[in-house]
């Protein structure tokens, strides 16, 4: 018995030894595309065994959590719930090698490798930079397939050679883009857990030239710079006042504007997506609020527009998406992720440029205001001042009369 117990405590310890978990730490990962082009990233595990460890994503100040770390035997499983994503790498020592996939193994594939320890986002090879280019662009993205072209407002904050960059358009912003200045050269990448961004490209004399998922853009310094009034984009045809629907939640009861738990406060409704990352930062934001606000009498309504239709998806997203973020206003399955689909969901409506889309509604029913996209934390000032006409536009609403 004493031998028994004696080999089955070493075939245990020798299977521990075996599935020791990942390094815990910096890692620098590498996507690796068909065309040769390497995209870096970077990540942090914290955290030594599976149970408990937990992985960020790391772009400029931001450390974007994965939604679940497994590890079976020498694979490791790093989940992103809202793409429907999945790192799955084998670990060998302190290098990992794998790809990212789809959660269901449909689709392509994307080679993948990353090492510990690495700190550094691209290579600095020595280069000084010809100029600091820090300022804000007027910037046109040319269509691939010689369609019209989009217009943005590029955000660019240099600090030595490291550089940091938002485009912002009238459906919202590029979110948090890193990377390094050599020379006449930039270099810029992302990555949340959908597919990587990367932005490659050169500057003179305040003109910038480059490229980014094999679309050419242009940008030239203008401290103007801006766009379209995102309060005059969209908004309610001639005829239409209140705004209405009777859509299932996720567990496929009917809500509606209507129902008594909205009846004479302001409703504040979002049209979205759990796969959105603006939406992400929208729900970052008026998650808290809603807590801190809605003893005053306002409801938050959001509209979520899925990848799929079939209710276990819908069901599995949507409470997803509500436990990442805490959230504790009501939530509705608008339909399919298709702007025409909206647009075909809530006719009044003059068009639909953009998810997120967010409508302010008075004690009466009456759309007040429509707000076209979103403009994140990493747009900076221009977070700051949406925040601010965000409550100014609900305290007015407040304070009238039903």
């Amino acid at each position: 018995m004493k031998a028994l117990f004696l080999i089955s405590f070493s075939i245990f310890a020798i299977t521990l030894h075996a599935q020791t978990f990942v390094a815990e730490g910096p890692w620098r990962g590498v996507f690796h595309q068909p065309n040769g082009t390497e995209i870096p990233f970077n990540f942090e595990i914290k955290g030594n065994n599976a149970a408990t460890a937990k992985l960020f994503l790391i772009n400029g100040p931001e450390h974007f959590p994965a939604s679940a770390i497994t590890q079976k035997g020498d694979s490791l499983y790093v989940a992103f719930d809202q793409f429907d994503n999945e790192l799955a790498l084998k670990i060998a020592d302190k290098e990992l090698s794998g790809v990212l996939r789809k959660k269901d193994h449909s689709g392509r594939t994307l080679p993948v490798s990353a090492k510990w320890g690495e700190t550094f986002r691209f290579a600095d090879e020595g280069k000084k930079p010809d100029a600091n280019i820090t300022g804000k662009y007027d910037v046109t993205f040319e269509s691939p397939k010689g369609g019209e072209s989009t217009k943005k407002v590029g955000l660019l904050r240099q600090e030595g050679n490291k550089l940091y960059v938002t485009f912002l358009s009238i459906s919202g912003d590029s979110r948090y883009l890193e990377g390094i200045v050599q020379g006449d050269q930039f270099y810029l990448s992302s990555f949340i857990g959908s597919g990587p961004g990367y932005y490659t490209g050169s500057f003179s004399n305040g003109k910038l030239t480059g490229t980014a998922g094999g679309t050419t853009f242009t940008a030239i310094k203008n401290p103007d710079a801006a766009l379209p009034d995102p309060y005059k984009l969209t908004y309610l045809k001639e005829g239409y006042q209140s705004f209405d629907f009777s859509l299932p939640d996720a567990d496929g009861n009917k809500v509606s504007l209507k129902d008594d738990k909205f009846k004479n406060k302001v409703v504040i409704l979002t049209i979205g997506g759990t796969w959105c990352p603006n939406c992400m930062d929208e729900a970052s934001f008026v998650a808290p609020w809603y807590k801190k606000n809605k003893n005053r009498g306002v409801e938050i309504v959001g509209v979520q527009f899925e990848r799929k239709s079939d209710p276990a998806y819908v069901k599995n997203a949507m409470e997803n998406f509500k436990r990442r973020f805490d959230i504790g206003y009501t939530e509705v399955f608008g339909g399919l992720a298709d702007k025409k689909a909206v647009a075909e969901s809530f006719p009044g409506l003059n068009t639909f440029l953009s998810f997120p889309t967010i409508l302010f509604i008075d004690k009466n029913g009456k759309v007040d205001k429509i707000y076209t996209g979103f403009t994140g934390p990493a747009t900076g000032e221009y977070y700051t001042q949406f925040i601010k006409e965000f409550n100014e536009e609900v305290d007015k609403l407040l304070k009238e009369k039903v």
